[in-house]
């Protein structure tokens, strides 16, 4: 199984393996949204955990692009964001995000999350 992690923040990526060290999963990072369509194409992941504001591309963009194709519209979507509104919420849905989670996120609700949807 491949998890790919996309993110700009050192940190944010730190913290979303830390919440995901107990998975046997392979984990693949990308830093902005660009790399982040051009590893999904590459690495054909199991689950993609999307930052929302990232260069290039953001995340509601990425997981739109995703979502359209159908090579990977099946392929589970988490969206982590620091942005709160429910604008925010509303867009994720629309572009086809499975999970929309608030930065600072918990670790054990990111790791259930994960497991759900692998196991759908």
């Amino acid at each position: 199984m491949k998890i790919l992690i996309v993110d700009d923040e050192q940190t944010n990526i730190a913290l979303i393996k830390a919440a995901l060290s107990d998975l046997e999963y392979d984990l693949v990072v990308a830093h902005d949204g660009e790399e982040g369509i051009a590893l999904a194409k590459k690495e054909m992941p199991d689950i993609i955990i999307l930052d929302v504001m990232m260069p290039k591309y953001d995340g509601f963009k990425v997981c739109g692009m995703l979502k359209a194709d159908k090579r990977f519209s099946q392929i589970p979507v988490v969206i982590l964001s620091s942005r709160a509104g429910d604008d925010d919420v509303q867009i994720a849905k629309e572009v086809g995000a499975d999970i929309y989670m608030m930065k600072p996120f918990d670790q054990g609700e990111l790791n259930r999350n994960v497991k759900k949807l692998l196991n759908q």
